[in-house]
């Protein structure tokens, strides 16, 4: 009987990068749909502005959309079957869109809708769009703790001084984006804000069909990436971070849970959704938490740390141990490392 060879594929994901950095530039992107599943519902109506890395707008694409469905919620986006009757489809415009996309980062106010419709609509014409990378400007504004009542594009627009004048309709609303956007890069470079600039993927199937990766949330993934350095313990007060060590989060932090874990793997830390003995840390702003990961933590005697703290110990994190390849013997004596 054959030896089993197993295959282990680690996946290097893009996850934020310091505002400081120079970036290739943004597509700003709107789509109104009919829905609110991608593949079931469709898009109605598109824009992308090329937007350079300063903020200011190099060009523009937008345009109608026949769905070949019911518009869905007219009294949301404004449009009709009449209107949309004649208009071109998806396919007809994708070579515009993706001369806007190519080389840039997407960015979207809820960022996860935009791309997954846009994905669908070009799964369903076989088309590949040239997304690498996507930024939300959702959890940017987040992490720049703007004070405003929400985080609604409206709102924001007004807390930025920008008008918006046709609420739902898609150039106005990337119109809208892009001019918050520019403050919102200034206000981060001042800050040292890290960007959340996340990577996606796609593949071609031998039978040259195309699928776009789904946006998983940021901390679904992390919690699943191998570290590639071995656990070196508890964290030590007094003593830096050595990479490896695993980190978990309590939900009294300040700041956002992307931001923390982009840090973390970045470090050459681990991240763990759970508490338990082989956790390094926890993060909790709480000195006494009597509740949650925090709590857990308490009871194990695993350090406290807070995360204006966590942020100063990432200056300096110590070389870790790297983890060293399993080699899993076969029935014929013949090894296969795993990696």
């Amino acid at each position: 009987m054959s030896g089993r060879r197993a295959i282990l594929e680690f996946v290097s994901i893009a996850c934020g990068r310091p505002a400081t950095e120079p970036g290739a530039g943004w597509a700003v992107v709107d789509v109104e749909t009919t829905g609110f599943r991608p593949g079931q519902a469709r898009i109605v109506s598109v824009a992308a502005l090329a937007v350079g890395d300063d903020g200011n707008v190099e060009g523009s694409f937008s345009s109608l959309l026949n769905p070949g469905v019911d518009p869905g919620p007219t009294h949301v986006h404004g449009l009709t079957s009449e209107m949309l009757a004649g208009q071109p489809t998806f396919g007809d415009v994708v070579d515009d869109l993706k001369s806007v996309l190519q080389g840039r980062t997407m960015v979207a106010h809820n960022v996860a809708f935009d791309y997954s419709f846009l994905a669908a609509e070009a799964e369903l014409i076989d088309a590949e769009l040239p997304i690498d990378t996507v930024m939300c400007t959702v959890e940017l504004a987040r992490r720049l703790r703007l004070g405003s009542e929400n985080l609604r594009l409206e709102t924001l627009a007004a807390h930025c001084g920008v008008t918006q004048m046709r609420p739902h309709d898609a150039l106005d609303d990337a119109l809208v984006l892009a001019q918050i956007l520019k403050p919102f890069l200034a206000n981060a470079h001042e800050r040292r804000t890290w960007l959340p600039v996340r990577s996606v993927s796609r593949r071609t199937w031998p039978n040259g069909h195309v699928t776009h990766e789904e946006l998983h949330s940021l901390r679904t993934v992390a919690a699943r990436l191998p570290c590639p350095h071995q656990n070196p313990g508890r964290f030590v007060r007094g003593r830096p971070l050595v990479q490896g060590m695993r980190v978990a989060m309590s939900t009294e932090v300040s700041h956002t849970y992307d931001e923390l874990i982009e840090r973390i793997l970045h470090a050459g830390l681990a991240y763990t959704d759970s508490v338990d003995q082989q956790t390094s840390l926890v993060i909790c702003d709480r000195p006494e938490p009597d509740q949650g990961k925090g709590y857990q933590a308490g009871e194990m005697g695993i350090p406290l740390v807070t995360d204006d703290d966590f942020m100063g110990l990432l200056n300096r994190v110590v070389g870790g141990r790297d983890v060293e390849p399993f080699v899993e013997p076969t029935s014929a004596g013949e090894q296969f490392t795993l990696f």
